[in-house]
């Protein structure tokens, strides 16, 4: 692999970095950690406001999107009974790292 082709994976990883998906605080998404699995579609999330909540994963993702304990991932509260959230996102190892270089993590026992 040449040097242009190692400098075209770097930038094509920064701007897969810049257009990163974070939670929308306005419609009550935040950040979370995969505590444990429940089996089926529930999983038990620590969020990063101390709380730990009963998480669904919805059908779009249940097949498609395989989770584990201690992923970080977007959590979306339901607003009619906040005790409980839709998982809306999961991210990768990359992804995690420049979260955390970035700050996003801060609250969170990552």
């Amino acid at each position: 692999m040449g040097k242009k082709d190692e400098e075209e994976a770097l930038r094509l990883q920064e701007e897969q970095l810049r257009k990163m998906r974070l939670p929308r605080r306005d419609t009550l998404e935040m950040f979370g950690v995969v505590m444990q699995l429940h089996g089926s579609d529930q999983v038990r999330v620590l969020c990063e406001d101390g709380k730990e909540r009963v998480c669904r994963i919805p059908g779009k993702m249940r097949k498609k999107t395989w989770l584990r304990e201690r992923d970080i991932v977007i959590i979306k509260l339901w607003d009619f009974q906040p005790t409980k959230a839709d998982i809306t996102w999961r991210y990768i190892g990359m992804q995690v790292e420049h979260l955390k270089r970035k700050g996003y993590l801060s609250k969170l026992p990552v």
